[in-house]
């Protein structure tokens, strides 16, 4: 397990091996109790890409930063436009 979509994966192979009975509840609790440790220093190596401004282990994945808005700009949810005091978000 190398990324947050691999622990994703093993999470979700876990609860589907409950619902079928493959996974006993002793081994899916000390999969869950892993996952949180792992989840704990994920969120640490945010916190130390947001204050370093460098990049992590690439267990979160770093995104690149979004192009400047210039004008009205398509969103995944509707159109997001620069106002004089930020950018408005109008919704679909």
């Amino acid at each position: 397990m190398k990324t947050i979509e691999d622990l994703r994966a093993v999470l979700f192979d876990t609860l589907a091996g409950l619902k079928d009975g493959s996974v006993d509840l002793e081994r899916a609790k000390a999969v869950s109790d892993l996952s949180q440790t792992i989840i704990n220093t994920g969120k640490l190596e945010v916190e130390y890409m947001k204050q370093t401004g460098k990049g992590g282990t690439g267990f979160v994945p770093q995104l690149e930063a979004p192009e400047p808005l210039n004008g009205k700009h398509q969103t995944a949810t509707g159109v997001a436009v620069r106002t004089a005091d930020g950018v408005s978000h109008r919704m679909r």
